[in-house]
């Protein structure tokens, strides 16, 4: 199932002529890290070079998707530094430098990171999380340095209005949320569904989109309805209550890796076997799913919009092989990744490459224009049927995607449920 879903709140505004006059107000008044207007060059760029920044866990519970975060993003400029560098639209071709810091997914420590590098770098990419990347956005907005290209599907960061110089990647909670929920509207059965979310914008978001796709659906009751911190180290307790629901369908919109693999084994102990929707950040096959034993369940949903290496349909496309190479050669990457933040990552690198292409100016704001303005690009190792849009009021770079059903070994894309 392909879905393209919008925020029900999205403007209809002209969206690059919008932020092109709100970076020139911005400039004006001169924030604190923008650079000088004119076409002079802003931190972090020269006519040889530029350097990103990048905050995300490359240690603790999410430091295995947090450390794609960073081997995908420097395995593509990595191999593109290898042929001579990128080419940018103001003629200088340049080679790209990632400086990558730590924040063990402690929103403290993002901020920290950012105020070390905001000085040094062109732009802040890549970072994983969304009270991580919240930390810093209304200092990076301060600031005037982009915040963009980020993996968190907080629809904030998508809002050029409340966040002119920020930009998510990844497709916003809501539209996960909604597009399980219209997955599950297909079943002519009825359905019980039991819901663990977590206790915060990331979690609430999920159950949003979901719950406004099962609205007015007769067949789908919600019988049970909990949350978990994202501290947490056990949520044995919440699995309890809500096998004891006698739900067949589990939404868990979870984001810690360790705990998605300690509630599938806890739900098998419990002998509840329901069907399970999953964020797509925490469904990889090799690292979650096969640890948690997830084949002994009836079905394992998730969605996406990267081609998955490790699935056997994609092991000799070109994209696919090319993608390895590299992160292995530049990204200090040797294996096949067990998370797709490593492709999420590789594209990223593809976007900006596009958006670098079209700068006049090495100037933040003249880089957020020409990022604003990318149409229907069919990165490298997209999915047919999504692309990368920048350009749409209310949505993050991606909002496109792909339902799955896990397979045993990787997810085949499925049209209805069951």
């Amino acid at each position: 199932m392909n879905t393209h879903f919008r925020s029900r709140t999205a403007r209809g505004v002209a969206v690059v002529s919008a932020l092109a006059l709100t970076l020139t107000a911005c400039g004006r008044e001169g924030g604190g890290g923008g650079g000088g207007g004119g076409g002079s060059a802003s931190p972090g760029i020269t006519d040889d070079s530029v350097t990103l920044g990048v905050t995300t866990p490359l240690s603790g519970a999410t430091a295995g998707p947090g450390t794609c975060t960073v081997a995908g993003v420097k395995a593509y400029f990595g191999a593109k530094n290898a042929e001579g560098g990128v080419e940018f639209g103001d003629g200088k071709t340049r080679t790209v430098d990632i400086r990558a810091l730590d924040d063990t997914y402690d929103p403290q420590q993002a901020k920290a990171n950012y105020d070390q590098l905001k000085n040094d770098v062109f732009a802040m990419t890549a970072g994983l999380g969304t009270p991580t990347n919240r930390a810093w956005r209304d200092a990076a907005i301060a600031d005037e340095v982009p915040q963009v290209l980020i993996m968190t599907g907080d629809p904030l960061f998508s809002d050029t209005e409340e966040s002119p110089w920020q930009l998510g990647f990844v497709p916003i909670y809501q539209n996960e949320g909604e597009a399980f929920g219209e997955l599950l509207a297909t079943s002519s059965e009825e359905h019980k569904v039991a819901i663990l979310s977590q206790n915060d914008d990331y979690g609430e978001g999920y159950v949003e989109g979901f719950k406004s796709a099962i609205e007015g659906a007769d067949n789908i009751e919600i019988v049970d309805e909990l949350t978990y911190e994202a501290t947490d180290t056990s949520v044995d307790a919440q699995i309890t209550e809500l096998a004891s629901s006698g739900a067949d369908i589990f939404f868990n919109a979870m984001s810690v890796t360790p705990l998605m693999i300690a509630s599938l084994q806890k739900a098998q102990q419990l002998n509840w076997k329901p069907s399970w929707f999953l964020p797509s950040n925490t469904s990889s096959p090799g690292a979650i799913l096969e640890p948690g034993g997830a084949a002994a369940y009836p079905g394992i949903y998730s969605v996406s919009f990267a081609k998955a290496p490790q699935s056997p349909a994609f092991a000799q496309d070109e994209d696919v092989v090319e993608y390895l190479a590299a992160l292995k050669e530049h990204g200090d990457y040797p294996d096949p990744p067990a998370f797709p933040h490593c492709q999420w990552s590789w594209m990223i690198g593809a976007t900006l490459e596009q958006a670098f292409g079209e700068m006049t100016e090495p100037t933040r704001e003249n880089f957020m224009e020409a990022l604003r303005s990318i149409e229907d690009f069919q990165a490298p190792l997209m999915l047919e049927g999504t692309a990368v849009n920048t350009s749409e009021e209310g949505q993050p770079a991606v909002s496109t995607l792909n339902v799955q059903k896990f397979n045993g070994k990787g997810y085949d894309t499925v049209e209805s449920f069951g």
